[in-house]
């Protein structure tokens, strides 16, 4: 598998932040990754794009027939096109200083590309010189445009009140308008296992390989323990296809949705993949062989690779280098901080200030998401603003005009979405029925009525920036890391910033990224052992204990992982442990009877 020209991509963020943030960076080497959640916005900015740029735009309408993949498809099309102009303009431009080529190279990281570019510039020899720049014309490959779907968002369609077959849910669409467009990159599965799409996904000859054994679309895995990814990863292979990368992400310290494990800490997860990643390839490996045969699939003998990356609070050079070398992974994913970056991902003016101002518990783990899972949600945003000022008129919920997470049927026949004002109206009436005490009440309504409408809010400042829909009341879902930037940056900043270069902390006393999500996971598991004590959450005195082992087994092994860090950090790192295992020891939670 050949190395990416950079060590870092750009992660989804939200439906609207990254849509077409490969039309700002692939060029330049950098792969980034593409929302297919919301194929509403997706066909307004194909729209916006085709006109930019003098396309032919003929739309389609949510009437049209398989009206969600195809939207995906001729959008997909239409980046892939636009990119591989950019790039045969920036191999074509001169190499001086300001020129898209030029920029190209500026930004890589210490390879041997960057110093065969070094070794050009020094060159004196004119014929020297035009054949290592014709050589790294040829070199100057674009970075990856990447696709993610969300496994759990995978609505059923319905038509004049019937349901149409499974591979026009949402999930499924998605992954068919990706599967036939003209990309060739990866598809990022998050969310956990989603059998019928995984299933489906087989279906497609661009995901086996080709005569020469390459595969034209690869899959990735978006995991945060090595079981899940053993899980995934098996059944997947038997259905004929092969995880080219495991995209490990913390459970918590991370923008967006979170999926916090049982206490598993980020650096010992780490640790099992670097220890088992050949175990991993040698056990998968015969089950997706055997599985091609088994088809009649043309099987080549291909040393099919593995690539380990992480994401999830990474904030400086030092954290990133770190996780390069010691753990072996092959690229790190830094998405917050990119949101102070305008030319690279879809912030409107006022959200970017708002973000920029960000103090300590304006960025929080909500109960925002109509999904059910914990949500990074900034608590200042036009959305938010908007959910509580329907609150204190007495009309609270969404109207759902996308229903992108419309699931549930306690109420209605219709799936409706927990979000909107049908469902909240309903269920509300409900509780106040229900025998609960003053207290488990007002914590119940207060997790209805916290639900946000963010399938449609989380494209606002994308639609607002673009002047799509000026009336839009963005969402932002940036992690908690986002506090230690204050300044608005170029991409040469970030990208520089990543290697160290210089540097963009504003906070000199932000702690290391194993340690906020060390404090993140301690303030869960509170949180959690609370809605036990009000009878609102089914979990086991046997889910605590687990957690809390856990967390000190993560605690034990940071200890020993410390005498890799250098003396400076070392001591800071040390004793921000120790007080966070005090406050592990002296955590009240539910025990057996």
């Amino acid at each position: 598998m050949k190395n990416p020209p950079h060590s870092f991509h750009i992660p989804v963020m939200g439906t609207g932040f990254t849509i077409d943030t490969p039309l700002r960076v692939a060029r330049y080497g950098i792969s980034s990754v593409i929302s297919l959640v919301d194929d509403i916005l997706i066909e307004q900015v194909r729209k916006l794009y085709c006109e930019k740029h003098g396309v032919a735009y003929e739309e389609i309408t949510s009437h049209d027939p398989d009206a969600r993949a195809r939207r995906i498809t001729a959008y997909l099309n239409l980046v892939d096109r636009l990119v591989r102009q950019q790039v045969e303009a920036l191999q074509a431009s001169p190499f001086e200083k300001g020129s898209e080529i030029t920029r190209y190279y500026d930004m890589l990281p210490e390879t041997p590309l960057r110093r065969a570019y070094e070794e050009m510039l020094a060159t004196s020899d004119p014929d020297e010189k035009k054949r290592r720049q014709e050589m790294l014309r040829r070199e100057a490959v674009p970075g990856s445009i990447d696709v993610n779907i969300m496994t759990k968002i995978d609505r059923d369609a319905y038509l004049d009140g019937n349901k149409l077959p499974p591979e026009f849910a949402d999930a499924m669409a998605a992954l068919r308008g990706y599967a036939n467009s003209t990309l060739c990159s990866a598809v990022i599965f998050s969310a956990g296992i989603n059998q019928r799409l995984y299933t489906y996904t087989a279906t497609f000859g661009d995901f086996l390989p080709g005569k020469d054994g390459e595969l034209k679309k690869k899959i990735v895995l978006k995991v945060s323990d090595y079981r899940s990814a053993l899980i995934q990863g098996k059944f997947l292979a038997k259905r004929g296809l092969w995880v080219s990368e495991y995209r490990i992400e913390s459970g918590l310290n991370c923008g967006g949705h979170a999926f916090p494990t049982e206490g598993y800490l980020l650096g010992p997860v780490l640790e099992e993949f670097k220890e088992k990643r050949q175990e991993l390839i040698k056990l998968l490996h015969p089950i997706y062989l055997e599985t091609l045969k088994s088809r009649g699939w043309p099987v080549q003998d291909v040393d099919y690779g593995v690539r380990i990356t992480v994401q999830g609070g990474i904030g400086t050079a030092v954290e990133n280098a770190f996780l390069l070398t010691y753990y072996r992974v092959d690229g790190t994913g830094w998405a917050t901080p990119f949101l102070l970056v305008p030319e690279v991902t879809n912030v409107d003016a006022a959200h970017l200030q708002k973000l920029l101002n960000a103090a300590d518990g304006e960025v929080y783990l909500s109960d925002s998401s109509p999904l059910g899972i914990p949500f990074w949600n900034l608590r200042t945003s036009a959305s938010e603003e908007s959910r509580r000022q329907k609150i204190l008129v007495d009309k609270p919920g969404s109207p759902c005009p996308k229903e992108f997470a419309a699931f549930n049927t306690e109420f209605t026949e219709t799936p409706a979405c927990i979000s909107s004002r049908v469902y909240v109206k309903r269920k509300l009436q409900h509780l106040a029925e229900e025998d609960l005490s003053a207290e488990q009440l007002a914590a119940a309504r207060r997790s209805v009525l916290d639900k946000a409408c963010i399938c449609h809010d989380l494209a606002g400042s994308t639609t607002l920036k673009y002047n799509i829909n000026p009336e839009a009341t963005p969402a932002v879902c940036p992690g908690p890391n986002i506090v230690n930037f204050k300044k608005v940056a170029t991409l040469e900043e970030m990208v520089a910033h990543i290697y160290g270069r210089l540097s963009l902390i504003a906070n000199t006393e932000r702690p290391h990224m194993f340690i906020t999500e060390l404090m993140l996971y301690i303030d869960y598991l509170r949180n959690e052992a609370r809605k036990v004590s009000l009878k609102l959450s089914p979990r086991s005195p046997g889910y605590f204990d687990n957690f809390s082992k856990n967390l000190m087994a993560g605690i034990d092994y940071y200890h020993r992982l410390a005498c890799e860090f250098i003396e400076e950090q070392r001591t800071r790192f040390l004793e921000d442990l120790d007080a966070l295992r005090n406050q592990v020891e002296r955590l009240t939670l539910p025990k057996h009877a």
